[in-house]
């Protein structure tokens, strides 16, 4: 079995580190470059950066941020957010980041997928998805951070995201995100019955046993979290003492 990745999630407003509920409610958390020097210190596994805003406001990727935090951080970066044609993955994958996370452009332009694996390879491209259940085993996807529902069904969105080329998928469920209540397990096993390619489980990890629950639960291959990092709750270190003595493979420090 692989070792299960724990990855820390930096969503950034305005420069900063924030973090809401239900996509709402956002605070101020801290400076995402600390953030991140922290987190790599900490034994992350990989690191994700979103700027939060970047679609619904139009504009592009803070690349600034992106070099800053590639100098001090040791670990893989994804970065997402106004990424919205082939010469912005390129261009993020330059400024240090080693993979993109697309997601609303994804759903508005699909071959975005393609353009980017065929050039810079499937490793470098993960489709971020935001979705909310609607009716009993049924979710549908939404884009620019959770308020626009595209009527578009998540497994079928997830099948074409692997025939187009990605390498990943990051799947965060509105229903549970930042509520601490635990993953969506039932959206998850849902994606990762339909796909080969590796699952993110992130939105609404609470405490520790959250993370056992959903490796024993489901096959994601990694779990995303925010708040309990940021407000120091729980470190990754922590977390994966906790998967080790549960018997999952963990890379240690």
């Amino acid at each position: 079995m692989l070792a299960k990745r724990i990855i820390p999630c930096l969503d950034v407003r305005d420069g900063k580190v924030v973090k809401g509920v239900n996509f709402t409610g956002i605070k101020e958390v801290g400076d995402p470059v600390e953030c991140a020097e922290e987190y790599n210190k900490q034994g992350a596994d990989e690191i994700v950066f979103y700027d939060i805003t970047a679609s619904y406001e139009g504009r592009g990727v803070f690349l600034d941020v992106v070099r800053e935090t590639a100098k001090k951080v040791f670990v893989p970066l994804t970065v997402g957010g106004g990424i919205k044609t082939v010469d912005d993955i390129r261009d993020t994958l330059r400024a240090g980041a080693d993979k993109v996370s697309v997601n609303s452009q994804a759903v508005k332009n699909p071959q975005l997928i393609k353009q980017g694996a065929d050039i810079f390879g499937s490793q470098c491209i993960c489709v971020g998805i935001d979705a909310k259940k609607i009716a009993d085993n049924k979710w549908t996807v939404f884009i620019n951070g959770g308020r626009v529902d595209m009527k578009l069904d998540l497994v079928d969105w997830v099948k074409q995201i692997e025939q187009l080329g990605a390498g990943e998928i990051c799947l965060n469920s509105i229903d549970t995100d930042g509520t601490k209540a635990g993953f969506d397990i039932d959206m998850l096993n849902a994606v990762c019955n339909a796909v080969n390619i590796p699952v993110i489980a992130s939105g609404g990890c609470g405490n520790l046993s959250h993370f056992t629950e959903v490796f024993e639960k489901t096959n994601s291959s990694a779990a995303l979290a925010a708040s309990l990092f940021h407000f120091k709750e729980l470190t990754v270190g922590q977390v994966k003492a906790e998967l080790a003595e549960y018997g999952f493979p963990v890379r240690q420090i």
